[in-house]
């Protein structure tokens, strides 16, 4: 029988986690595995459980939002051997659970973290952090953390556009030397995204098309200053996914991205805050992790 460590954050989205958690471990039993648990008790406390614990087990199993997920794929990075992962996803948006096609009902999603198909996946670090499929900064990236967890739980994914169009009086722009492998650029830029995913903040198509989890190389959209109020209403459809052209968006593929700021600039690292640094250098660890999907077999 092989061991399975399960940890899940019981009070991501509304907390449903805890209606499901007997079915689960049922689950997880039926299908072979010794189940170790563990409730995440605070921030990063997921990521240092992997780290200091995970060498007894033959597998990961996570639940909880974008957060969570970010937490335990750090904490599998730190380690020699990095066991192959599930995911629950139990969030408001769970955006990466769209781009590996996992189901939205929990018992579902917990028949594929130990039955479905494992795929790799490309990493990002951010300087001496990692994310899973985005890295942004500028105009309403601080909204998936800065909305109230009460509003996220009460009323789901409308509360980030709540948020957002609270935010529409207050932009911003910074100043930035860009550097990435086929050239270099230099703006004033509202905002900017470098991304592995097929959708962002729930919305599909913001990413680009085609988008490939393991081919190395990150999607890069960034957004200078808007001319005009209409410009700033085509840059909004365009980042909603919706068929649009604004000569202020700019995007480009690379594996390796350096930006460089006159100021600090606040990032967000998969939803949560990830640090305000003046210098970032973003790279595509390729392949870095396995997880289980809701991918068919070709």
């Amino acid at each position: 029988m092989k061991d399975l460590l399960f940890i899940y954050n019981p009070f991501s989205g509304k907390g449903m986690i805890k209606e499901y958690l007997s079915d689960i471990i049922d689950l997880f039993v039926k299908a072979g595995f010794q189940v170790g648990i563990y409730p995440t008790q605070g921030k990063l406390d997921a990521k240092e459980h992997v780290i200091h614990c995970s060498s007894h087990y033959d597998m990961i199993v996570c639940s909880g939002g974008d957060g969570t997920l970010n937490e335990v794929i750090s904490g599998i990075m730190e380690l020699r051997e990095r066991p192959v992962l599930g995911y629950i996803p139990a969030g408001s948006t769970n955006d990466f659970a769209t781009s590996i096609r996992l189901p939205k009902d929990m018992k579902e999603a917990a028949g594929v973290a130990v039955k479905g198909m494992p795929v790799a996946v490309d990493i990002g670090r951010f300087n001496k952090k990692n994310f899973v499929y985005i890295a942004a900064f500028g105009a309403f990236t601080d909204v998936s953390y800065m909305t109230p967890q009460e509003m996220k739980n009460i009323i789901g994914h409308p509360a980030y556009i709540i948020e957002a169009v609270m935010k529409l009086t207050s932009l911003r722009t910074y100043h930035m030397k860009v550097k990435y492998e086929n050239g270099e650029l230099e703006g004033d830029f509202l905002y900017g995204m470098v991304s592995n995913s097929v959708s962002v903040g729930g919305f599909k198509g913001i990413t680009g098309k085609n988008i490939v989890l393991d081919d190395g190389m990150f999607e890069v959209t960034l957004v200078k200053q808007p001319k005009n109020p209409l410009d700033l209403q085509i840059i909004l459809g365009c980042l909603l996914g919706l068929d649009m052209r604004s000569e202020s968006i700019i995007s480009f593929k690379s594996s390796k991205i350096i930006f460089m700021a006159d100021e600090k600039v606040p990032w967000v690292l998969d939803g949560e805050y990830g640090g305000a640094p003046k210098n970032v250098k973003i790279e595509n660890l390729n392949k870095a992790i396995r997880i289980m999907s809701g991918i068919s077999k070709k």
